[in-house]
């Protein structure tokens, strides 16, 4: 096992499903019980009830995008790797960020909680400590920091055998509590509370107690934090999230029916309702239900049960908070420290020290209640990004090995998103400092990020691009992917014109596929074969004095690695060659383009060529137009290649009229679409209107003797079907001329939906015949 950061860093799998089942309630069934029902019912009134079960709702749906990335990524750092793997360095970094603080403070939270319990109970025998109240609460706060750091520092095993035991004991307390107060329901029924007074606020009083008391039900998230000492993860994260999840609802809506219907308003505080009587007794509600109807020993009953939650969610949140802060360190987010393991104990030890001391100093010194409220909001934005990335995730990594499949894809990671963003945006309004406290520690982060963590991960990252020559500066650039020879030189000749036209450069690419077996870096290997074909697109360029570059650039996967490329070197075209047309793996590289057109991060040509063709041979192109978004990238892209011929090209533009269509509506139209083509471009262009039986049949007829065809796409799913559909083969196929089919580049807003809420178009999608 390794202690430093050269060979691979793994935690050990001893974690069993009740093990990490208990972890998630001990979490859940924390402070938040005892401390927030109180104030919660002051909000809500009876229906309380409701808004315990509608928080269970609202975390069941992003507790569904934990269980399906939880189940196919089992490894310590839980939602911080998965958005670093959906969404990228930045947001992975701030997901990381805004967890470790947030598992910190409740950390603090729940550390005073026990002293202050602790201390409670000492008042009951030696009244006379009132006076040391405060320093006696920080002396246990810092004393059961360091007990749970240290059993963390023993092991997972002895964390989890610990947890168990203490979350068990805290079930067993409240379980005997809601027993006595059905009792006291039984013998003393008032059950008209529940329908005379049901919302004595409102449904506003509802949302109130729900951020309230939302912080309660986020331990789920711990569970995933534990998936790389988990045995068998890919099932046992998931199913210990919903069984933590349903045992934990049920535990709350039943303190809350007991905690209205069961206590009765002392007489000496007068005739005000129940849930008010409650709201007074703020932390002590419970204790004070407790002696009502369990006699004065369930009062300590229920201050033992709160020391032992307190105990459990600090044990539980100590784990996560390390967890978090180790796999930071291991992907060079955090000092390189916090990712070393122990030789002996095999954990993460100086990720553990490092947060007990956030934990303590947290604590001390810092306004506890006002940061407690800005971690809820951060843990809620963490939710969100963690919605959106599984939903990324199913479009760009389909091959993952999941166990679970989140249901009815994509509607519950999208109200995920809007009732995480709704609650956080709530609670940062309602308490006015709780949103400065969060964005001056998302801010701190990001500097920190970007001034120093981002260059340490990039130069301890494996190098993914082994060969790369210096590019100039200049305003227009034409991505080259060759996946061989046999197509660089059509490639290589396109591109110098299109670059020529534009004063900009060629940068000629090829991505070498490392399979999972395989190390990034072993990829090496593969580099003598990658430089030949883009050196066959140099060889082409520089005869028309156009500057060209290479890269030779490793990648698990080939549209990533384009992608990427075209987002660092702002290239403004992409240029493939046809799939197929070279007897290459049709399938391997057809699923590329897909990829890549369904989302694409600048403007996309793809050239389809029965036979070599020359510059010189390009003395008519034939350009379809009908009106759509991309026939005028289409035009420009023939003027461009005219413009660069040996002698004059004729460039012809054809609207295609079906038959049987208004004559007069038809023409118009036509009019319409060639005005709109060549608006504003200074060449000549000629016009042709063709009537036919279809697009296709007209298309086909004008082209018999243009020497190049280039297509415009009209809309995705006629341009996926160009590709690979029946419409494609005829006019890629019965065309005896080349042709190059054009796209513009998304939105930024098209980019983000796509890549989220769209679904992918399958190739078994039902085919159009359309223009």
């Amino acid at each position: 096992m390794a202690t430093h950061n050269t060979g691979e860093i793994t935690l050990s799998r001893t974690l069993g499903l009740l093990d990490i089942t208990m972890i998630g309630v001990g979490a859940m069934i924390g402070a938040g019980i005892f401390v927030l029902t109180g104030l919660a019912a002051g909000e809500a009134g009876p229906a309380l009830v409701l808004a315990f079960f509608l928080n269970g709702i609202v975390t069941t749906f992003t507790a569904l995008s934990y269980a399906e990335l939880g189940s196919c990524f089992p490894e310590a750092g839980g939602g911080y790797l998965w958005v670093k793997e959906g969404l990228g360095g930045t947001q992975g970094f701030l997901a990381g960020w805004m967890s470790w603080f947030a598992h910190a403070v409740a950390c603090s939270l729940y550390g005073l909680g026990f002293g202050r319990f602790a201390v409670e109970l000492i008042l009951l025998v030696y009244p006379g400590a009132e006076a040391w109240a405060r320093p006696l609460t920080l002396i246990f706060m810092v004393f059961i920091v360091i007990l749970f750091a240290y059993i963390n520092f023993r092991g997972a095993s002895e964390t989890g055998l610990v947890g168990n035991v203490v979350t068990i004991a805290k079930v067993i307390i409240l379980g005997i509590f809601i027993a006595f107060g059905i009792g006291a329901m039984v013998r003393q029924p008032d059950l008209n509370i529940f329908t005379d007074s049901f919302l004595p606020h409102g449904i506003g009083g509802v949302f109130v107690a729900m951020g309230l008391t939302f912080i309660a039900f986020e331990g789920y998230e711990i569970i995933a934090q534990s998936g790389e000492e988990v045995k068998n993860p890919k099932y046992n994260v998931p199913r210990a999230i919903f069984l933590s999840i349903i045992i934990v609802v049920i535990i709350y809506v039943f303190v809350a029916v007991v905690a209205i219907g069961a206590v009765k308003v002392p007489a000496e505080v007068g005739p005000i309702p129940v849930w008010e009587y409650l709201a007074q007794a703020k932390e002590v509600a419970i204790v004070r239900a407790a002696e009502q109807f369990m006699g004065g020993w369930g009062g300590i009953l229920i201050l033992i049960s709160g020391l032992a939650s307190t105990m459990s969610a600090l044990n539980a949140t100590i784990y996560s908070s390390s967890r978090v802060s180790f796999a930071m360190g291991r992907d060079h987010n955090l000092p390189d420290l916090f990712g070393r393991i122990h030789p002996q104990m095999h954990t993460p030890h100086w990720a553990v020290v490092f947060s007990a001391i956030l934990v303590i100093l947290m604590a001390l010194l810092l306004p506890i209640d006002e940061v407690a409220k800005a971690a809820d909001v951060m843990f809620l934005l963490m939710f969100a990004q963690v919605n959106v990335t599984v939903m990324t995730l199913r479009r760009r990594r389909p091959d993952l090995d999941r166990g679970y499949f989140v249901p009815f894809f994509p509607w519950p990671a999208i109200i995920g998103i809007i009732t995480n963003l709704a609650l956080s945006i709530f609670l940062a309004i309602e308490t006015g400092r709780v949103g400065l406290v969060s964005l001056g520690w998302i801010a701190g982060g990001m500097l920190l990020y970007w001034g120093y963590f981002r260059k340490v991960e990039e130069k301890k990252r494996p190098l993914e691009i082994i060969l790369r020559e210096a590019l100039v500066s200049v305003d227009y650039s034409v991505l080259v992917p060759v996946a061989n020879a046999n197509q660089a030189r059509e490639l290589g000749l396109l591109a110098a014109m299109l670059a020529k036209e534009h004063r900009g450069e060629v940068l000629a690419l090829h991505v070498v596929r490392v399979p999972p077996q395989l190390n990034l870096t072993d990829g090496r290997l593969f580099l003598k074969e990658g430089r030949v074909p883009v050196y066959r697109v140099i060889d082409e360029v520089k005869k028309y004095d156009v500057p060209v570059h290479t890269m030779i650039r490793l990648g698990r996967n080939v549209p990533d690695a384009i992608t990427k490329t075209t987002v660092e070197n702002a290239s403004d075209l992409i240029l493939f060659g046809w799939p197929g047309a070279s007897g290459t793996n049709e399938r391997m590289f057809g699923s590329v383009i897909d990829r890549i057109i369904s989302n694409p991060p600048a403007d996309i040509a793809i050239l389809r060529s029965s036979e070599p063709f020359t510059q010189d041979r390009l003395r008519r192109i034939l350009v379809p137009v009908a009106g759509g978004p991309n026939c005028r990238l289409a035009v420009d892209t023939a003027v461009a290649l005219a413009r660069n011929t040996p002698e004059p090209t004729q460039i012809t533009l054809l609207h295609v009229i079906v038959n049987g269509v208004d004559e007069a509506t038809a023409q118009a139209r036509a009019n319409t679409a060639f005005r709109r083509a060549s608006e504003g471009i200074d060449y000549t262009l000629e016009k042709q209107v063709a009537h036919a039986s279809s697009p296709v049949e007209g298309i086909l007829e004008a082209a018999t003797d243009a020497d190049m065809l280039i297509i415009g796409a009209t809309k995705e799913r006629f341009f996926i079907n160009l590709l690979i559909g029946n419409v494609s083969q005829r006019i890629a196929d019965e065309a005896h001329c080349p042709v190059l089919i054009v796209k513009r580049r998304s939105t930024v807003l098209k980019s983000m939906l796509r890549e989220t809420v769209l679904q992918p178009v399958l190739r078994s999608s039902k085919l159009k015949s359309e223009e």
